[in-house]
């Protein structure tokens, strides 16, 4: 029987769970973080650096259902684990890359292995914590990935400017993410328990322990990895509750991918490494902190209001994304003298922009499903949202060159540079403010859907204990 493993209390396995997931924001915020260095070393402009971040969005995304396959017949550790490896080996190589065309194909393989953890890491939250409690559940995990997201950004912003032994620092920041990660990866194989096989679980009763412990012997008849795969895509792209989600999905993750900018933008404005590290990090802080308070707002709200407290609490959050982008982008003068002003306004823009996966999204999806397709649905969502969604950073670089002028050849942005800090802020501003006022309206019909499908997925459940 597998049993918990625990350190002073605490599970082993939620702790390396919570590293990976440390990793992977450190390893998703480290290329963001030297754009300039990346496009000075290559003579890169903010298209071709946009690029680089949608072929490993794209891949990350469109690869998102292997994760849910792979889940279906395998433990989550060992799924977790190949994730990693492809990861970390890719972070890796795009320290070494001596040429643009390198990086973009490493940066691709990175999505792929990002692709296989992301939903794996998602499912394995959800099937941890109790109805009720996943909204602080993810919120946790999103505070404690952000610490990785927050340490990535400011060592490799702090690293760019210096060479070490005659290596770049950027080039050894990928390298040392790279090693970090690979180790965290064999951790969560040798150590971690797929909650699953956990019996006693709340979300495994005796019967369904039993019957998972049978065809782990071959008492009961193999099935098809392609058919139970088909069977659950089919069942996950039904719900009603799904569909609406990933739809607005499309439209809110714009924004999200739009930021990647901002170290550049700082740069560019005329704030130096530490500066704009400083205003990313209180960004970054904010959303932590906000993903953790959303969640837990919404878990005590839910308990009065079962059916909407969840859509209302991730609507305003989508709305407070329209006044924030912009007093951010237009209204405080862009110039160094107003650092104070940038980090106020992004603190409490993150505090308050970063509630709608943690209070609605992923609590949601694991209520509207059955346990066992709970990977799959975080992997189509993934699929669907992150494929569009990586159209945002080149099209920040199209809006920002094409329509406000910025020519990557005459801007100076060793220097900084007025006329190219202003391009940029009206090409983040076009894809900001208009995705979350989208955002707010297409959350609207879950008001009408969501407990029609939480109640046939509890249908689903108690059919499926019947039958066993």
């Amino acid at each position: 029987m597998m049993r918990v493993k625990k350190i002073f209390g605490f599970s082993v396995s939620l702790i390396l769970i919570n590293l990976a997931s440390i990793m992977e924001r450190a390893d998703e915020n480290l290329l963001p973080a030297v754009y300039k260095e990346v496009g000075a070393a290559f003579n890169a402009g903010p298209t071709d650096l946009g690029y680089l971040n949608f072929v490993m969005n794209f891949l990350k995304s469109i690869a998102s259902p292997l994760a849910g396959i792979l889940a279906l017949h395998y433990d989550r550790p060992a799924v977790l684990a190949i994730g990693t490896v492809f990861w970390a080996l890719s972070t890796g190589a795009v320290g070494v890359s001596q040429h643009f065309q390198q990086v973009a194909f490493w940066r691709a393989i990175n999505g792929l292995g990002l692709a296989i953890v992301i939903p794996a890491l998602q499912s394995f939250i959800a099937d941890s914590y109790k109805d009720g409690t996943r909204g602080a559940g993810f919120g946790l995990l999103s505070l404690i990935g952000a610490v990785g997201g927050i340490g990535g950004s400011i060592v490799a912003t702090l690293m760019a400017g210096k060479d070490y032994w005659g290596l770049p620092g950027w080039r050894l920041a990928f390298i040392m993410v790279a090693l970090v990660s690979f180790i965290i990866g064999i951790l969560v194989y040798l150590y971690c328990t797929d909650p699953r096989r956990i019996p006693g679980n709340h979300l495994l009763d005796d019967d369904d322990y039993e019957r998972s412990h049978l065809s782990s012997k071959d008492v009961l008849p193999p099935t098809s990895i392609w058919m139970d795969s088909w069977v659950a895509m089919k069942s996950v792209m039904k719900v009603k509750t799904f569909q609406i989600i990933v739809l607005q999905g499309i439209i809110g993750s714009l924004p999200w991918t739009a930021i990647v900018f901002f170290t550049m933008w700082f740069e560019l404005i005329g704030f130096d490494n530490r500066s704009s590290a400083a205003l990313n990090s209180l960004f970054a802080i904010g959303c932590a902190s906000g993903a953790l308070l959303g969640g837990v707002l919404a878990d005590r709200l839910s308990r009065h209001y079962p059916d909407s407290a969840r859509i209302m609490c991730a609507q305003f959050s989508a709305f407070m994304g329209i006044p924030f982008s912009w007093i951010l982008l237009t209204v405080i003068p862009q110039s160094t003298d107003y650092w104070f002003a940038y980090a106020v306004t992004l603190f409490f823009m993150g505090i308050t922009i970063s509630w709608c996966a943690t209070s609605a999204n992923n609590p949601m999806f694991a209520e509207v499903v059955p346990p066992k397709h709970r990977t799959m649905i975080y992997a189509f969502d993934r699929a669907f949202e992150g494929s569009f969604a990586s159209l945002a950073a080149p099209a920040v670089g199209l809006v920002t060159e094409k329509i406000y002028g910025y020519d990557a050849k005459t801007v100076n942005i060793a220097n900084g540079s007025a006329q190219g800090a202003y391009a940029l802020s009206r090409g983040l501003l076009t894809m900001m403010i208009l995705p979350f006022g989208i955002c707010v309206l297409f959350y609207s019909p879950l008001y009408l859907v969501f407990k029609h499908d939480r109640d046939n997925a509890k249908v689903a459940r108690f059919k499926d204990q019947e039958l066993i």
